[in-house]
């Protein structure tokens, strides 16, 4: 079972990037998936989770509004869309999925895997 991010880069304050998380090895579409992030230096933080099959939506405070989390049961994939990205958005970006929300909720989750990096330079 395997959880891959991807989509991570350089970029300029104010600008978008869209991560994609493909999962593999099972189906996800009773499992709550999500993002969390650890900046360089800093403990891990959770950034949003969409409950299983395409359900509600949560966010952190740092990223409501900016994030948008949402997910392709049929394909088994989790995306996470950044717009107006700030330097403190800088970190490794990783999904996770539980079968309880919460868990990833406290970067907790059962399954997890790689991260994508983003940069987000003034």
């Amino acid at each position: 079972v395997q959880l891959q991010a991807s989509g991570g880069g350089s970029v300029q304050i104010g600008s978008s990037l869209r991560l994609t998380c493909v999962g593999s090895g099972r189906s996800f579409s009773e499992y709550a998936m999500g993002w969390f992030r650890q900046a360089p230096g800093k403990e891990r933080e959770f950034v949003a989770v969409i409950k299983r099959r395409g359900g509600s939506t949560f966010y952190s405070d740092s990223v409501k509004g900016r994030f948008t989390i949402s997910r392709d049961l049929a394909k088994n994939m989790v995306f996470l869309q950044m717009d107006s990205l700030k330097p403190e958005d800088t970190a490794v970006y990783y999904c996770a999925a539980d079968e309880k929300l919460h868990n990833i909720v406290i970067v907790n989750a059962e399954y997890g895997g790689q991260g994508t990096l983003v940069t987000v330079s003034s």
